[in-house]
């Protein structure tokens, strides 16, 4: 497998990620890219075949977003790297990446939020609003919970219905014992071109 990109590209080993929370984007040229991964090395994305179903030859993969992992934590735990839920949302000129940090699926204990940042690329590097690239621990928050209306709120999709753009998620609802809800608001967008979602929950 052969890497490419700057700084940013992977060319050994495939196993120190998970290969879930797909999410397939096709870029301006045309060209589809599956998005995927989850704690230990963060969120990959490699080139597909137009069928969506193989990977493009000659390969192309990029580490898109990753979190340090403290050596001190267990091979079996993700320790500090806790990140997943890859999605890219295009709007403008931009390619917009958002992930999803720490843990959902706890109830009451769940501190899961939202980053993101952005490139004119889809392969990256994702910069968020202090200039830091996700796959180097950056990433701008823009959802998260407050332990009054949600405990943790994260892994969210993004679309546009009728001139309309929305940021889809969950949350844990800690006015009802910490259950899983779906919630659904309106992404604004400010004079720079990030995104603005209300309460920032």
């Amino acid at each position: 497998m052969g890497g490419h990109g700057k700084g940013n590209s992977i060319s050994a080993g495939k196993d120190m990620w998970n290969a879930i929370d797909a999410n397939l984007i096709v870029d301006e040229n045309n060209t589809p890219w599956l998005l995927f991964g989850s704690f230990w090395e963060g969120m990959k994305m490699v080139r597909v075949n137009p069928d969506f179903t193989s990977v493009a030859q000659p390969e192309q993969w990029y580490t898109v977003a990753r979190r340090p992992r403290d050596f001190a934590a267990s091979d079996s735990s993700a320790g500090n790297a806790v990140i997943e839920g890859p999605f890219v949302f295009k709007k403008d000129k931009y390619y917009y990446l958002f992930v999803s940090w720490d843990y959902c699926c706890r109830g009451e204990k769940s501190d899961y939020k939202v980053v993101i940042g952005r490139s004119e690329k889809v392969t990256g590097p994702y910069l968020d609003k202090a200039g830091v690239a996700l796959s180097q621990n950056g990433g701008t928050l823009i959802v998260q919970g407050d332990g009054k209306e949600w405990y943790g709120a994260g892994h969210n999709s993004a679309y546009t219905f009728e001139g309309k753009d929305y940021i889809i998620y969950h949350g844990y609802d800690a006015k009802d014992r910490g259950r899983s809800k779906l919630i659904i608001k309106e992404m604004k967008w400010d004079k720079d071109g990030w995104p603005v979602i209300e309460d920032l929950k």
